[in-house]
């Protein structure tokens, strides 16, 4: 049986700010759900939920995991840049190139985003949320094909992209990591109840009750797994 994504979780020092700001950014629903969290539900095809969990732990280092937003003109490029700055975001630099045209921010707790510019062919038949862009070895990604039955849509030079036969964003994978992994990553993949054994066939950890690891020692939690979300 083949796992499902249902979330995408966020550590947050202030849950409701920071799911203030996304819903702002992406136009979604900001809910509370049963156990507290504070939980945006997707209006298009995007196929998951995003979730923010507190964590009063500060952030330490660039998320494995960032999302890249699409653009269909210039204008609505400078628009989504406009909105998210009004919202609380900040321009970052990362490492960009002056000639590179997409836009890169950081959300009201330091989260990287990409706005992408317009015209990117990758991304063409992708929503507003076009791409979770992840860190990650091409076993990664392979890993994540098998345990989601999302077929492959890149495999290249290391890096490996998937995507949902239902549509939604593409999760990609740029190549391993520059530098060695400290601590637990602040973005996690949430999936639904489901064989945990089938997830360590296929190169899953077990870290302990609460949490699994993918190849590259990512966590990700099942629901209905004890304590799953794993508070401070």
């Amino acid at each position: 049986m083949t796992a499902q994504l249902v979330a995408l979780s966020f550590d947050a020092n202030d849950p409701v700010r920071l799911g203030l700001f996304w819903a702002g950014v992406l136009g979604w629903e900001l809910e509370e759900d049963a156990r507290g969290d504070s939980v945006l539900l997707p209006n298009d095809d995007t196929g998951f939920r995003i979730q923010f969990v507190l964590n009063g732990e500060p952030k330490l280092r660039p998320n494995q995991i960032h999302f890249d937003l699409t653009s269909t003109s210039l204008e609505d490029q400078e628009a989504t840049v406009a909105r998210a700055l009004r919202l609380g975001g900040r321009h970052i630099d990362v490492g960009q190139l002056p000639e590179e045209k997409h836009v890169v921010l950081a959300d009201p707790e330091g989260n990287e985003l990409c706005v992408i510019e317009p015209g990117n062919n990758f991304l063409a038949d992708c929503g507003f949320l076009g791409a979770l862009s992840c860190d990650g070895s091409p076993a990664v990604g392979y890993f994540w094909s098998e345990a989601l039955g999302c077929p492959l849509v890149w495999d290249q030079d290391e890096e490996t992209a998937i995507r949902s036969p239902h549509g939604g964003p593409k999760v990609t994978w740029g190549g391993p990591p520059d530098a060695p992994k400290q601590g637990r990553n602040r973005l996690r993949f949430e999936l639904a109840p489901t064989d945990i054994d089938r997830l360590v066939s296929l190169g899953a950890t077990r870290l302990d009750e609460e949490l699994l690891a993918d190849p590259d020692g990512n966590e990700f939690s099942v629901e209905g797994q004890s304590g799953a979300q794993q508070r401070p």
